[in-house]
């Protein structure tokens, strides 16, 4: 591997303490890398303050131009980093190729974001001053990325920072820091200036992200992962009344009405369970289908699933890699034999295959009871976990009874009726006849304990910037 060193001030940095990168398919050492510590942070602190200074005066069109050359050139890069994602993630390389082309397409948005940071002038009806309302950038930002998106969960939040003039620190997860790694040459060329994006992978994350979250040129923390590091992060955050942008776990109910188009429904949640091997925040978990066509829905899902074919993810043919370790994968398997061990029935996979690397088959299980483990955490793995319900009333307070609110989907053949349920989810995201609502156009965030804020959309811009009010005579 080409860079495996912290990337600091523009320069590539060796430390004394390194940790093993593995790739899941095959438990073998990818790449030794690099392990920060508190004087690394400082120094990429101190280097982005520099570079944020002459970053933030440029003209919105200037950052404008060179995060659509990144975009540029990371669509002619698109195999190389999906290669790299899926030598270090696992994913088979069709999902790793949609990844690193969704991870592109947040260069140009923000390219396009740039230019529309609007304010506003307007008169205050009581005393006749003007009102001038701008956004300026917050400040340093500091970015801490999960190991399911290596490349898009960065780029989603280093180009609305740089759109809105931010200098970044990003502290990648440590199963797969190399994709973010080798984005660094791509936006030097790009034309990010040095200094203003530095990259400290490490196996001190919470004294590292602790440190930099206390110092007080730090404005703003974005962090994906889970609900339960999200709460620490958010409690060091208050220290300094840092604005945090907190994207947190999930567990996504699949509501499927009994008037739902059948091959719409299974189109919609093979994408909504497989994508990702169904190691993302946003992966089907519950699956509530109408017990008037449960059967016929489990019978079609189960022989689509069983036909995925599971394999290291560099073979082409492959429609299912490994996860990303092997706690992931037990604790995947502890979900199935949990619940058909309360009844719940087999229709496909449930056994762990002898040999290396950390796979687990595409997995249906049904008359899945509430008291399962499954029901009440993510599984984040291939199993898709069906229920199912008589009455929708009982269907959409069932899918509401969780502390989560990412995403639900919804399926069926009625829009009016649709909308309606849609409506009364509590969740910030919602997928109509639709299993993928992730889109750099859209406010992608939750509700509950599913985070704070949003990412993607004109939304995800003003994450990083601060409103200005002045008040004015003229």
């Amino acid at each position: 591997m080409d860079y495996t060193d912290l990337y600091i001030d523009g320069d590539w940095v060796k430390t004394e303490e390194r940790f093993d990168v593995i790739n899941p398919a095959t438990e073998e050492v990818l790449a030794s890398v690099a392990s920060a510590e508190i004087a690394h942070a400082d120094a990429a602190l101190d280097a982005a303050e520099r570079a944020m200074a002459d970053w933030a005066a440029r003209t919105p069109r200037e950052r404008s131009e060179v995060l659509r050359k990144a975009w540029e050139l990371m669509t002619a890069r698109l195999d190389h980093f999906a290669n790299l994602i899926t030598l270090e993630n696992g994913k088979a390389g069709t999902d790793a190729k949609g990844e690193a082309g969704y991870a592109a397409e947040f260069f140009r948005w923000f390219a396009e974001e740039a230019v529309r940071a609007d304010g506003l002038i307007t008169r205050a009806p009581a005393s006749g001053a003007r009102i001038v309302v701008q956004h300026k950038p917050a400040g340093l930002a500091v970015l801490v990325t999960p190991w399911n998106y290596p490349a898009a969960m960065g780029t989603r939040k280093i180009a609305p920072a740089l759109a809105a003039g931010c200098g970044v620190i990003i502290k990648p997860a440590s199963e797969t820091p190399l994709t973010m790694l080798a984005l660094m040459p791509l936006l030097e060329e790009a034309g990010v200036p040095k200094g203003l994006v530095n990259v400290l992978p490490s196996k001190r994350t919470g004294a590292l992200v602790d440190h930099m979250l206390h110092d007080p040129r730090v404005r703003v923390v974005s962090f994906t992962g889970s609900t339960g590091v999200g709460r620490k992060l958010l409690k060091s955050a208050a220290d300094q009344v840092l604005k945090p942008a907190m994207e947190l776990g999930g567990n996504a109910p699949v509501l499927v009405l009994k008037d739902a188009d059948m091959d719409t429904a299974i189109d919609g949640t093979m994408l909504a369970k497989m994508r990702n091997l169904g190691e993302a925040c946003t992966a089907a978990n519950r699956i509530y289908v109408h017990e008037s066509i449960a059967e016929k829905f489990t019978a079609r899902l189960s022989e689509r699933m069983s036909a995925l074919k599971v394999g290291d993810g560099t073979d082409p043919s492959v429609d299912v890699g490994p996860l990303v370790n092997a706690q992931t994968r037990d604790k995947v398997a502890e979900f199935v034999s949990d619940a058909l061990a309360k009844g719940a029935k087999l229709g496909c996979g449930g056994v762990v295959p002898n040999g290396k690397g950390f796979f687990y088959p595409p997995t249906v299980i049904s008359n899945v009871p509430e008291t399962a483990d499954c029901v009440h955490d993510e599984i984040f793995g291939p199993v898709a976990a069906i229920q199912t319900f008589a009455d929708e009333e009982d269907a959409i307070r069932r899918a509401n009874d969780t502390e989560y609110g990412l995403v639900a989907y919804v399926f069926s053949a009625d829009f009016k009726r649709a909308m309606q349920v849609c409506e009364r989810l509590d969740y910030g995201m919602v997928g109509l006849n639709r299993g993928l609502v992730s889109d750099p156009a859209a406010p992608f965030g939750g509700t509950k304990q599913s985070g704070l804020g949003r990412e993607g959309g004109h939304e995800g811009m003003l994450e990083f910037m601060e409103t200005q009010y002045i008040s004015a005579d003229w």
